[in-house]
């Protein structure tokens, strides 16, 4: 069984190749990032992180052999649908996937403000390594990502 890594990006967000790229590579991050946040220690001035991650997602992370798949929201009602089809399959958010949210330091407009006051733009969403019909049932409401 093949497995899939998932990303949807904003389309209206009329991205430059170069900001693309960025939010690509913090989604191909993202959910590596989840696992050690939530299993890192710190100890005499160093990071520990130890985590478990399924042998399945393991073995096909070690061969090369996860296709990786991006597609386009027409906007965030549409990303956010994304994150509903995720729930409703018993996905669970900054887990198994997580929405990536801009700074807007360089080339985006603000939508809204964190807890900290800062400005934000919600630009794509991850999804771990995913069975193809479990990415298949997200991925089949979007098309690919296109210029």
């Amino acid at each position: 069984m093949d497995m899939r890594r998932l990303f949807i990006i904003r389309k209206d967000l009329h991205l430059s190749a170069g900001k693309l790229g960025a939010m690509l590579a913090h989604c191909a991050e993202g959910y590596w990032i989840s696992l050690i946040r939530k299993n890192t220690t710190e100890e005499n001035g160093r990071m520990h992180s130890s985590f478990d991650v399924e042998k399945e997602i393991w073995n096909y992370y070690l061969n090369g052999r996860i296709t990786k798949t991006i597609c386009e929201a027409k906007n965030l009602n549409q990303l956010n649908k994304a994150k509903k089809i995720a729930l409703e399959l018993g996905l669970v958010e900054n887990q198994d996937f997580g929405m990536i949210n801009d700074a807007c330091l360089t080339e985006l407009t603000p939508e809204w403000v964190d807890e900290n006051g800062e400005g934000r733009c919600t630009v794509g969403i991850w999804f771990k390594p995913l069975k193809d019909e479990v990415a298949h049932s997200i991925s089949k409401k979007y098309q690919l990502y296109k210029d």
